[in-house]
């Protein structure tokens, strides 16, 4: 079982930054890939970015590519989404994800264990 706890999240303007994190306990955080997804009043949620185990390799949705980068800290059991140049159209709940067997995925379906959210607002 591994617990997901997101923060971060608040009220900004358009042109902003937020930095959102996720700890995890529970267990190794190391042997699971790690993503970030959104999800918009009204909508389906949506993938944002991925992380592999060792972060090898970064994943992002084309609508954030440039802007928000993604890491980990497998000493310190968090995962982060630094968000630049937000946008109303980035307004939504933010969640992180862990999987445990695969590699990072693009589908929510995929994750084993996820976070409760924290909201993302942007006004224009």
């Amino acid at each position: 079982q591994v617990q997901l706890v997101e923060s971060g999240g608040g009220l900004v303007q358009a042109g902003g930054s937020l930095r959102l994190s996720c700890a995890a306990s529970g267990r190794t955080f190391s042997n699971y890939a790690m993503g970030w997804f959104r999800q918009a009043p009204g909508k389906e949620r949506e993938f944002v970015a991925a992380i592999t185990r060792g972060a090898a390799t970064t994943y992002y949705a084309d609508s954030v590519k440039g802007r928000f980068t993604i890491s980990r800290d497998d000493a310190n059991n968090t995962v982060c989404l630094r968000m630049n140049s937000l946008t109303p159209e980035d307004t939504a709940v933010y969640y992180c994800a862990a999987r445990l067997w695969g590699s990072a995925s693009l589908i929510p379906k995929s994750y084993d264990y996820w976070g409760q959210g924290t909201q993302v607002t942007v006004s224009s």
